[in-house]
């Protein structure tokens, strides 16, 4: 049996992922709000979290980190193809 959610919980739910995707364009992190530096990685900028240390990755960024198909990152890569 499934349970249907309100239009209250509809609407925060909304609230929530809106500050979320605001936050990034902010340059914001978007698991703990903190400040996203800069960081150069192989000859691309990507964004490190000033608090709880995680990367951003903008559109094809993965794809220029990744060289190889082997790995972590490779089996990352493929997950996202």
């Amino acid at each position: 049996m499934s349970v249907k959610p309100t239009e209250q919980e509809d609407e925060y739910f909304a609230r929530l992922e809106r500050q979320r995707t605001l936050s990034v364009v902010r340059g914001r992190c978007p698991k703990c709000g903190a400040e996203l530096i800069p960081v150069p990685h192989r000859g691309i900028e990507l964004d490190k979290c000033s608090r709880c240390q995680g990367v951003s990755l903008d559109f094809g960024e993965l794809d220029q980190v990744v060289t190889e198909d082997t790995g972590l990152f490779g089996s990352v890569r493929r997950i996202f193809r």
